[in-house]
């Protein structure tokens, strides 16, 4: 036999509806929280590089040209223990 529907919702038809809508909604406001948190991210990013790029052109202006560059210093290496 075949089931027909009846026209009103079942309490737990209107409950699984409900709890749906309620996780859209908090999908919604989880999705605007982590796009404003990377948008912040971002703006600190690029707050941060400019700061460096600003700190190496000062420190590149104030080298005088045809310095030679410091040479890195080696580490010792350590023989293993047997």
């Amino acid at each position: 036999m075949a089931r027909t529907r009846s026209s009103t919702p079942t309490p737990e038809s209107v409950a699984r509806a409900n709890r749906q809508r309620v996780a859209y909604e908090e999908g919604l406001k989880a999705m605007a929280d982590i796009e404003q948190r990377s948008a912040a991210v971002r703006a600190n990013m690029a707050r941060l590089r400019a700061l460096r790029e600003a700190e190496e052109t000062k420190t590149r202006e104030a080298e005088p040209v045809g310095a030679p560059a410091p040479k890195a210093k080696r580490k010792k290496k350590v023989p293993k223990a047997v």
